[in-house]
């Protein structure tokens, strides 16, 4: 998809409004693991560690990343749509947004409570903007790229990607711990039902069918 494609056609202030609530609404839910300190998302675990080591702000270095993550889509012939460009900027101004009106937080219990808050908003963010189809993101395209050229299936692709991510952002500082866990046990399913419930039809199909054969959709399953 490229970055014109999509802009056209029925439904498309749904799905522009889709595609920026997702976004926000994802940058919010990654601030909110944050400030839960029990253990971020995998690529978050990145972004913190390499926050740690430059001094650069977590949001920052989210733009860094997806902006060199974007350039990986060139030799892998991946082609970005609005909601890839839009995905690198996006995230990471709601994230550090979100951050600089949040105070930290004492108390297991209210950590618990943000955590599970930020993974369940992560998963209504992510059906969000999947669903408005105007393109994956770039570490989900880097991921449906590589699948492609490699043959290997989406499972694989993936948790050999976040696997490498995790790692090194854990050596470079960053966050895991049970909210890690947790976050790659519930993402899938609580992505895939809300990609479901905010699939915006297409004139000639059902807009969940059309979501579940699309690239986007094809990254939820796992």
């Amino acid at each position: 998809m490229s970055i014109a494609s999509g802009s056209r056609g029925r439904h498309l202030t749904r799905r522009l409004v889709q595609l920026y609530a997702g976004l926000t609404l994802y940058g919010i839910s990654s601030a909110l693991l944050v400030r839960a300190g029990l253990g971020l998302e995998p690529w978050g675990v990145l972004h913190q560690g390499l926050a740690e080591r430059t001094g650069l702000t977590i949001g920052v270095v989210s733009i860094i990343v997806g902006a060199v993550v974007l350039l990986l889509w060139i030799p892998i012939r991946q082609r970005p749509g609005l909601g890839t460009v839009s995905n690198v900027f996006m995230i990471g101004l709601a994230m550090d947004g979100t951050l600089a009106l949040l105070p930290d937080v004492h108390g297991l219990p209210v950590r618990i409570a943000l955590l599970a808050l930020g993974i369940v908003l992560n998963g209504v963010a992510t059906g969000l903007y999947i669903a408005a189809r105007f393109g994956p993101g770039p570490r989900d395209g880097l991921m449906t790229g590589l699948h492609r050229l490699t043959g290997r299936s989406i499972r694989l692709t993936r948790t050999l990607i976040e696997i490498a991510v995790v790692t090194t952002g854990f050596l470079l500082g960053g966050s895991v711990g049970v909210g890690t866990v947790l976050y790659a046990l519930s993402i899938g399913p609580l992505a895939q039902f809300f990609l479901r419930l905010f699939a915006v039809p297409e004139p000639d199909a059902v807009g969940t069918a059309v979501a579940a054969e699309s690239p986007e959709g094809a990254i939820l399953r796992r």
